[in-house]
This record gives structure tokens, C-alpha cells and sequence, in this order.
């Protein structure tokens, strides 16, 4: 067997359903579904009944009540028979041509990791639309995280995260982290010397989160997770990496610049944050053909970048400040 497909879940039966929907659409053969499930009482399998009974693929569920997400890739991942793992969350909807583009770049590229970018579906709601315009986009931290593989090393992340069985077994699989674990997971790939690659046309649709205050708390803990990732490997906190902070910070000066700068100074502080929102605004609105959608990318964009960096400096503060040996409970 070629591919072993791999999620951990924890609930959201639609959201589950809608994943595994989609890859009864693949138009290949010949792979497995993993699922590491940590649902409370067992109460998701029933819905998934039909999907274990199905001939598309064969479905196999790995159940421990409140198994984390790395425990519950690293268990999923014992029972896998395929030479590559491919590691996806749940909330992602799988091209049906998904495999087959993997396939085919596999056969000319010796790779022993590899990743592809994420998109917004044409159903997706414009909340939606907006985060995911927010997550990849060069103007906000987009281009660092994973959608180009020329900005920076290239670190394939867990929603479209493929590595050879060997490969994940030789570096010991996920580690105790609870966020931010697959870039550590890329990062001791790398660091021991194996072959990693940008599928640019593998890619998935994944919805991230459907509310505001969701979205918020999923960036603030990429943000403190960074500074987990920075005490486990020194060299890979980048000045890419402060960007979230230090724009915070100039949107704070410029607010009390006001009344404390020069008044060219304030209108200059003005000016560029101006021409940086009508940036979001035009860039999401050309890419999502909805004016609608590029207002809300401006609200996603500065939520994004607050969380994040108030996440980064929370946990900083934790480590280096209150002494807290473990940082922030994430």
C-alpha cells in the first residue's frame, strides 16, 4: 500500500463527516484512513459507521478516551501499512485528484517529507474565506508558514503533512508537544538530514475556525507555541517570526501618537497603516472576487496578528519572567 491517511479527531461529527466524504471522491485507489480519536465515551464512531462499512477505502479507527493530538498521530501511525504517512486535519476537504498529484511528484522526486499549501472552497463562508486569505497570505505571515517553499526553510505542517513510514519511525514520530508539534516534527526531519519538498498543486481546503474568538484563541496558541519550538531549537526563531509583535506594537505607538508625536509623525504613522489595510482589502478582494470577503480579511488579519503576538509574548513572559519551567499550558 502507497498511502496511509492519517487525522486525529475529537468531536465534530459534520466536520469528520465532510472529511471523509470527500476522500470517497479520490480518484485513486489502493490507500487507508486512519483516525486517532480522542472523543469523549466513544460518542463519534456511530456516525462514522457508514464510512467503516464503505469499499472505497478501508477505514480503521484508533480509540482512546481524550488521546491528544500528537498521541493520537503517533497511535494511528503504529497501525499504518502504507510506505507514506500523510498526516491531515479534520477540517480539511481532499481534492478528488489529491493522491494522484502526490503520486506523480513522488515518482520524480526521491522525497523522504513533503507538503502542500491549503485553500478556501468556493462553499466555504466568508468568515471562512477571510481566515484563510489571514493564514496564507504574504502580507500578513502567510508566506512563512508553509504555502510558498521559497520563503525561508520550508516546514510541512500537519493539514497536508506527508513522510515516509521509515522516515517518521527514524526520528521518532511526534513529539509531547500539544501546538506547533508538526513543526517541530519538520524540523528534526530537516535536521537529521532528510529530503523535504513543496507539492504546490497537492493541495487541501481547510476551514480552520468558523467564529472570531475561536480564531483568536488557535493563533494566540501558535504564538506561544513558537517559543516552545524556539527552547527545543535555538536556531529556528527567525526575525520573520517577531513580525506579528512588532506590528502590534507600531498599531499601539501610533494610537498614542496622537497625542504624544509631532503631527508629521502621526500623519506618517496614519498613512502607512492606511495603505496597508487598503492592501488587505484589494489583495483579498481580487483573490476571493468578494468585496465582502476584503473587509473581513482586515478584521482577520489584525485578529490574527494580535493573537499571535500576544501568544508569543505571553509565553515569553511565562518562561523568562515567571520561571515557569514548562512556559504556558497550551
Amino acid at each position: 500500500m502507497k498511502f496511509s491517511l492519517i487525522s486525529p479527531t475529537f468531536g465534530r461529527p459534520e466536520e469528520v463527516t465532510e472529511f471523509l466524504e470527500s476522500l470517497l471522491e479520490q480518484d485513486y485507489s489502493g490507500f487507508e484512513v486512519i483516525l486517532g480519536d480522542g472523543t469523549p465515551k466513544d460518542t463519534l464512531r456511530p456516525d462514522l459507521k457508514r464510512f467503516e462499512d464503505n469499499s472505497t477505502y478501508p477505514l480503521h479507527i484508533v480509540y482512546e478516551e481524550y488521546l491528544s493530538v500528537s498521541d493520537g498521530r503517533n497511535r494511528a501511525a503504529e497501525k499504518a501499512k502504507g510506505e507514506y504517512l500523510i498526516f491531515m486535519d479534520s477540517d480539511c476537504l481532499i481534492p478528488p485528484n489529491y493522491l494522484k498529484l502526490v503520486e506523480a511528484h513522488l515518482s520524480k522526486h526521491s522525497l523522504d517529507a513533503f507538503g502542500g499549501p491549503d485553500k478556501a472552497h468556493k462553499n466555504f463562508t466568508p468568515l471562512q474565506k477571510a481566515i484563510s486569505f489571514s493564514m496564507t497570505s504574504l502580507l500578513t505571515t502567510g508566506g512563512i508558514r508553509g504555502k510558498q517553499n521559497h520563503v525561508g526553510t520550508y516546514h510541512p505542517r500537519g493539514f497536508n503533512m506527508g513522510i515516509k513510514a521509515s522516515t517518521f519511525n527514524a526520528v521518532g514520530g511526534y513529539s509531547d508537544f500539544r501546538c506547533g508539534e508538526d513543526i517541530e516534527l519538520s524540523m528534526r526531519i530537516i535536521e537529521q538530514g532528510y529530503s523535504v519538498g513543496f507539492i504546490p498543486e497537492a493541495f487541501v481546503y481547510h476551514k480552520r475556525r468558523t467564529s472570531l474568538k475561536q480564531f483568536f484563541k488557535q493563533v494566540y496558541r501558535f504564538g506561544a507555541a513558537r517559543i516552545n519550538i524556539y527552547k527545543r531549537h535555538p536556531k529556528e526563531l527567525k526575525v520573520t517570526h517577531f513580525f506579528p509583535l512588532l506590528f502590534s506594537l507600531y498599531v499601539i505607538s501610533s494610537v498614542l501618537g496622537i497625542t504624544l508625536l509631532p503631527r508629521s509623525l502621526t500623519l506618517l504613522y496614519q498613512l502607512s497603516l492606511e495603505i496597508y489595510v487598503i492592501a488587505l482589502f484589494v489583495s483579498a478582494t481580487w483573490q476571493s472576487k468578494s468585496m465582502g470577503v476584503g473587509l473581513l480579511a482586515i478584521l482577520t488579519s489584525f485578529t490574527m496578528l494580535y493573537g499571535y503576538a500576544w501568544g508569543f509574548v505571553s509565553n515569553a513572559w511565562a518562561y523568562y519572567v515567571l520561571k515557569m519551567p514548562k512556559g504556558l499550558k497550551l
